[in-house]
């Protein structure tokens, strides 16, 4: 039996390949993003399937990795602003949230912390930059933004953190 690749099954075969060596990465990203892992699986699975119906309308004017990672943060966003994720976010509690009562090998998480009470604006390159390892070239067309927006937006980030950290480092 001769098995025909139609599109269909090119299209799974580069959706495999994209899983393949994009899946740890992403999970990563989205982690971060929702401090949560069940719903960070949610927001990548979500991606790749996203991913899969749109492979034929993906230009390759960026890398593919941009393009996902695009992807990516859209479903953090979208899981964000689910009714219930919002009532879920003010019950937590913060003592009760991982790492609070931190065991003393473990390191500090304040400056995570500290990055995800950004506002999505100044975060979401924040993440990309220095989480991802993304260049500001790539991180504008995530964004959809300029090149000089997401400079300016990353020099006020590390403003505001410098800002908010300041008692946390001197203690150093």
């Amino acid at each position: 039996m001769n098995v025909v690749k139609g599109p269909d099954n090119v299209r799974e075969q580069e959706l495999k390949r994209l899983v393949d060596a994009y899946q740890t990465s992403l999970l990563r990203m989205c982690q971060i993003h929702l401090q949560d892992s069940a719903l960070a699986e949610d927001a990548v699975q979500e991606t790749f399937f996203r991913a899969y119906r749109a492979y034929n309308r993906f230009r390759h004017d960026s890398s593919e990795y941009t393009w996902l990672t695009r992807i990516a943060i859209n479903c953090c966003r979208s899981q964000r602003t689910k009714a219930w994720f919002r009532l879920e976010e003010q019950r937590a509690n913060p003592e009760d949230l991982p790492g609070r009562h931190a065991d003393p090998d473990m390191p500090d998480d304040t400056v995570l912390q500290t990055v995800m009470a950004l506002t999505p604006k100044y975060k979401d390159p924040v993440l990309l930059h220095y989480y991802q390892g993304l260049p500001v070239k790539d991180i504008a067309r995530i964004l959809h933004v300029a090149v000089s927006t997401v400079s300016v937006r990353l020099m006020r980030a590390r403003t505001m953190l410098k800002d908010a950290l300041e008692e946390w480092y001197h203690d150093e």
